[in-house]
């Protein structure tokens, strides 16, 4: 068994992130079993809407785990991670919208529909290789990544403070939404891009594709854990922690604690654009409110509630708090917000190592085992009484 366990899961070394691979291992085995064996009038039948949900859910995990890269193992609180998500969903929508359009005879060119309705009889440049699925893909990558490079490498080497570099996150994601809404950027302008047909010659809104996209991205997920954990487990790793918690003293004796921040920024950057690509194709739209201060927001309550630092924690947080979210949001739509900030200010004060702090908090077993001892003993009372 431990064989097996270097060999699959080579820096995964703790219990609760290989049963947390286990897990998802279950749900992509179980899942298709649930939505084609089992007849729809069936208990266990798992719909198409369900399929719906739980890949957004899934997405939104990876998400998680991409900020909890940069804050929970470098100290990093970024409030703009929705534009980098955003951007991947855009990268990925276009190559879904030019999957079909109108031909215009004077150029020859076939553009989108919505760029007709907007005026436009040319397709701007930076449309272009857009019909390509792999440059798509590259692009779901490489643009979200730039963004972080360049913003990083700036604001990293003028040695920004926390509480700044937190407000200028947030103000970078609300220029992205300002200048997604105008309709000369050329990207749908307040309406986004939607109603996406096909991918990869599949129609993407048939109950197989959306089965595979659910699968894709449980894979996606469970290798964004492995290799999250390989990060915090390597050499690099070990530094990004010491910046955490020590920058000056890192800084002294050697280390470049820019280029290291930088990194780490960039690679999460670049997992939440993959985050938005398979969220864009799942949910059926991408529009300029992806990037809302107010959803990179709810990223860190996520990752706050799950527990920082664990990678896995932030699966939990974001999984628990969207599934409450659609509950409550149906049920009492106008307290869901208040409910939210009212879990992050309990998780915060009496819980700051989140869910997973829990399970591995001494003071919780402590009192569990405080618990069964005077139930037991009660019990015991009771039955010598009788």
């Amino acid at each position: 068994m431990q064989a097996l366990r270097t060999i699959f899961f080579p820096s995964i070394n703790d219990a609760a992130s290989r049963r947390m691979i286990m897990t998802l291992v279950v749900v992509m085995c179980l899942i298709p079993i649930l939505n084609l064996v089992f007849p729809e009038d069936s208990f266990f039948h798992v719909g198409s809407n369900t399929i719906i949900l739980l890949g957004k859910y899934f997405c939104y995990a990876i998400l998680a785990i991409s900020l909890d890269l940069v804050w929970g193992y470098c100290g990093i609180l970024s409030l703009g991670h929705g534009a980098f998500f955003a951007l991947g969903g855009y990268a990925m929508g276009m190559y879904l919208v030019r999957q079909y359009g109108i031909e215009i005879e004077a150029t020859g060119q076939i553009i989108p529909e919505f760029m007709i309705a907007m005026g436009l009889s040319e397709l701007p440049w930076f449309w272009y290789g857009f019909d390509n699925f792999w440059f798509a893909l590259l692009m779901v990558v490489l643009a979200p990544g730039v963004l972080a490079y360049l913003f990083g490498y700036f604001a990293f080497k003028s040695r920004v403070p926390g509480v700044d570099l937190s407000i200028i996150t947030q103000a970078l994601t609300f220029a992205l939404m300002q200048g997604f809404r105008l309709g000369e950027f050329g990207f749908g302008g307040t309406n986004g891009l939607t109603a996406f047909r096909e991918i990869l010659g599949f129609d993407i809104t048939s109950d197989v594709t959306r089965l595979v996209l659910l699968m894709t991205t449980i894979v996606v997920l469970i290798l964004a854990l492995i290799f999250s954990k390989f990060i915090s487990k390597s050499k690099a790793g070990r530094v990004l922690i010491s910046v955490r918690d020590a920058e000056q003293k890192t800084r002294f004796i050697g280390y470049r604690v820019e280029h290291y921040k930088l990194f780490i920024f960039v690679v999460s950057a670049g997992l939440a654009g993959i985050a938005g690509a398979l969220f864009v194709t799942q949910v059926g739209i991408i529009n300029p409110d992806e990037f809302s201060p107010l959803n990179s927001i709810e990223i860190v309550i996520w990752v706050a509630i799950g527990g920082r630092a664990t990678i896995y924690g932030a699966i939990i947080g974001a999984v628990l708090v969207n599934y409450a979210k659609t509950v409550f949001t149906g049920l009492f739509p106008e307290f869901w917000v208040f409910l939210l900030g009212g879990l992050f200010v309990v998780s915060t004060l009496f819980f700051p190592k989140g869910i997973a702090g829990m399970f591995s908090n001494a003071k919780l077993q402590a009192f569990v085992e405080s618990v069964k001892t005077t139930v037991f003993s009660k019990n015991d009372d009771k039955k010598g009484e009788v």
